[in-house]
């Protein structure tokens, strides 16, 4: 069945048939439209205690008006949006930004539709999106090595849920062929990352002193830290002792249990990409990186970025 908008006549029946006690069943054949479709309109508009025929008619022009001015991807919104997918932005963070600025912005499903376009007549904007618009694949579960004294996220209080400041998740990334090394830390509430290189890779010493000097300079605000259960983390002990925090290890291939980390490396991967030797990256560029993933915009923080709302909640 083809579907017909109501009314003003068909609304104000609703409004009597509301009034006199009719039932919905009543109302709707004498309206001459389904059951589900005169619910639909009276949850629309307020319920059947307060169903006013004039109001929900108004209403309803106005959605058709604003239906009819479909918002135009013009030139000079591509522009942008191009220039801002070659600064590593997704489309969802594109047009929450443009939206936060006031401005019209197209949605990111248009801007998905097209970067697809782009990709079939040759263009080359997918390769500027996170995953390549790849689909993700299985890996295998090596084997576990347990880690002295670890604690489970079990034990981890619940107001580190990713809602006060002061939580942070660590993990590491590894270059082809463990040709180096990065650490990298999360603060979950604000999306805050840090990225640093491990000049002897992934040796535990090596690692607590890079993650020491990390979070240093923010030891009050480390109140936790969540991370998994590679080898490089043995040291949790020493850190946690030195930084006056406690860590906690989560569930052996439970990557999800430190979702924000694993995130953020997968924006770092965007600078880095999987099977290149990380030696060759230096100290400066990995800076660089770290500085242009905290200034996008990011959709938990109502479009704001990551190194706004860090430096505000510092002491």
């Amino acid at each position: 069945m083809k579907y017909k908008q109501l009314t003003s006549q068909q609304r104000y029946t609703i409004q009597n048939g509301l009034k006199q006690g009719l039932t919905k069943k009543m109302i709707a054949a004498l309206i001459e439209v389904n059951e589900s479709t005169l619910y639909r309109e009276i949850h629309r508009n307020g319920g059947a205690k307060v169903y006013n025929a004039e109001k929900a008619q108004r209403e309803a022009d106005r959605r058709k008006t604003r239906l009819q001015k479909p918002r135009r991807f013009t030139h000079a919104l591509k522009r942008e949006v191009i220039s801002l997918l070659q600064k590593k932005w997704s489309p969802e963070q594109i047009c929450g930004y443009i939206k936060r600025q006031g401005r019209e912005c197209v949605s990111h499903e248009t801007i998905y539709a097209f970067i697809r376009t782009d990709r079939k007549c040759g263009g080359m904007l997918w390769k500027l999106c996170r995953h390549a618009m790849k689909k993700r694949r299985k890996t295998d579960k090596g084997k576990r090595i347990p880690i002295k004294d670890r604690v489970s996220i079990d034990l981890r209080p619940e107001e580190a849920d990713g809602t006060r400041f002061g939580d942070w998740e660590m993990d590491t990334i590894v270059g082809k062929d463990g040709k180096g090394a990065l650490v990298t830390l999360y603060e979950r509430r604000t999306g805050y990352g840090m990225v640093k290189r491990l000049p002897d890779g992934k040796e535990a010493k090596g690692v607590e002193e890079a993650v020491y000097r990390m979070l240093i300079p923010y030891k009050k605000q480390v109140l936790t830290i969540t991370t998994d259960n590679g080898t490089e983390f043995a040291r949790h002990s020493q850190l946690a002792k030195k930084l006056s925090t406690k860590i906690f290890f989560a569930h052996p291939y439970s990557s999800w249990e430190k979702g924000g980390v694993e995130n953020y490396n997968k924006l770092v991967r965007q600078y880095i990409p999987k099977g290149t030797n990380l030696e060759q990256y230096t100290d400066k560029y990995l800076m660089e990186v770290q500085k242009q993933i905290n200034s996008r915009p990011r959709k938990k923080l109502n479009f704001n970025n990551p190194k706004n709302e860090f430096y505000k909640l510092l002491d």
